[in-house]
């Protein structure tokens, strides 16, 4: 038993000091991102006018969108505000290679259709933070080096717990607040443990989220790659919206441009109950009502980890577990710092000794 716990001792130490300068931003603006909404309004608030005017058609916002749109791009989807907030339109090039399509949102006045602004997948201070929680700013393999760290603080939460657990008296013992003699020693056991239950949930959601060929089977895009949105559409966006609302009254949420890979609309309009999804077809407007789809696990891990329509209750603990691992990172690594110094001024000691030479003490520390 002794062998094993060291050897989780081991794995857990190495874990966070390796991996430290990685979980810190990764773990921080995954807590900022839980108040998504809120923090982009701070940041961006030409963005949220006061809806006070009926809604524009589509086509009138899809016009003023393309005044803004770089070559080769494409309109993907367009989203509705209810009362506050910016028509936004999202724009898409297909990438060489056929990888992941390069990304660009244009904001438009939900009363003029005046352009707002237009903006990158990196411009901002929010995206930058989905960059750094979502592939450390790194293209192309950045998603699967956050994968595999959300592996290793998944193993680090559970050695954590483990260790934490006290080896001899009452399980009680262990919720002390002074089992170490050090501020930073305290911190890391007692945040460790209230947070390593949720921190293993997270991270085995972000492994989720990061790998999702691994855990559905099939890669993402499909045959043929990501599906790319029509550049010439025989219904038009005003067409399906009201084929949409023939059959599903209420206010427009989103509107999904048909694709190379399935030609038909896909309008969401949200009514007295839950949104409704109606799908029309792009060659003959033939509208019709989609059934309320089961909660897929895929979609169920996303909100587990990034809080979307759960209670608020999680949305603090997923905040607190985000704020607490690099705390744990940095106290982690000075219990190390302090491991050394200690291991050095004993293996001085011991020099000394056998030398028939006695130390002084250093009182410095």
């Amino acid at each position: 038993m002794i062998r094993l716990r060291s050897l989780w001792f081991q794995i857990h130490k190495w874990l966070g000091i390796t991996l430290a300068l990685l979980v810190i931003p990764i773990s921080l603006s995954g807590a900022a991102l839980v108040w998504h909404d809120w923090l982009d309004e701070q940041v961006n608030p030409q963005r949220y006018p006061a809806v006070t005017a009926p809604l524009l058609s589509p086509a009138a916002y899809a016009a003023s969108a393309r005044k803004l749109m770089h070559p080769g791009e494409r309109i993907t989807s367009m989203s509705f505000p209810a009362y506050r907030g910016s028509v936004q339109v999202t724009l898409s090039k297909p990438a060489e290679g056929g990888g992941r399509p390069q990304r660009a949102w244009v904001y438009l006045d939900p009363a003029s259709a005046k352009p707002i602004e237009r903006a990158g997948t990196g411009d901002g201070l929010v995206r930058i933070l989905h960059g750094l929680h979502g592939s450390l700013m790194v293209p192309g393999v950045g998603r699967q080096i956050v994968g595999w760290v959300g592996v290793a603080m998944l193993l680090s939460s559970l050695t954590g717990l483990w260790l934490w657990w006290p080896t001899k008296g009452r399980f009680t013992r262990g919720l002390r607040w002074r089992r170490r003699p050090d501020l930073n020693s305290n911190l890391h056991h007692m945040g460790g443990f209230w947070i390593a239950l949720p921190l293993a949930v997270l991270s085995l959601s972000g492994v989720w989220i990061s790998f999702p060929a691994v855990f559905s089977g099939s890669a993402p895009g499909g045959p043929g790659g990501p599906a790319q949105p029509l550049v010439e559409t025989k219904v038009g966006p005003d067409g399906a919206l009201a084929a949409a609302h023939a059959i599903a009254k209420g206010r427009p949420g989103t509107l999904n441009w048909p694709t190379n890979k399935k030609a038909e609309w896909t309008v969401s309009v949200n009514g007295a109950g839950k949104p409704q999804e109606v799908k029309v077809v792009d060659a003959g407007a033939k509208a019709s009502l989609v059934p309320a789809k089961p909660e897929t696990l895929a979609r169920t891990m996303r909100r587990i980890h990034d809080g979307t329509g759960m209670p608020v209750v999680w949305q603090v603990i997923i905040f607190v577990g985000g704020i607490l691992p690099a705390l744990l990172a940095v106290t982690g690594i000075l219990m190390w710092l302090r491991m050394r110094r200690r291991r050095q001024r004993h293996r001085r000691t011991s020099a000394g000794t056998s030398a028939g030479v006695t130390e002084v003490p250093a009182f410095a520390e």
